[in-house]
């Protein structure tokens, strides 16, 4: 007889920045090369002053964080080139938020 154990979780996870900036550049009906992204990217980190880590780290994390957007489907990339589908909206922290809340309601 297998018995089931309830897991209880708590997750304070605190919005990923990155990703978020990603995102807003993305849903931009445009087409961006990585470097021209990065750019517009760390700008408005900088604007927001929410960068830490140096200007190469925070290139990798991106370049990760956008791979990882096109392996979820939410980016198509077009040779070297990255464009924002109409689902890139769900990577943000705002949508995650969402989502959890709604859940929790109907709980």
């Amino acid at each position: 007889m297998a018995t089931t154990t309830k897991r209880t979780r708590f997750s304070r996870r605190l919005p990923d920045h990155v990703t978020d900036e990603l995102v807003n550049v993305l849903t931009e009906k445009k087409v961006f090369g990585f470097n021209d992204l990065f750019e517009r990217v760390f700008d408005n980190l900088k604007l927001r002053n929410a960068v830490s880590g140096g200007e190469e780290m925070l290139r990798l994390r991106a370049y990760e964080k956008l791979q990882n957007l096109v392996t979820r489907g939410l980016v198509e990339k077009i040779g070297k080139e990255y464009k924002g589908t109409a689902r890139v909206h769900e990577a943000s922290s705002a949508y995650a938020a969402a989502q959890e809340a709604a859940a929790q309601e109907e709980a």
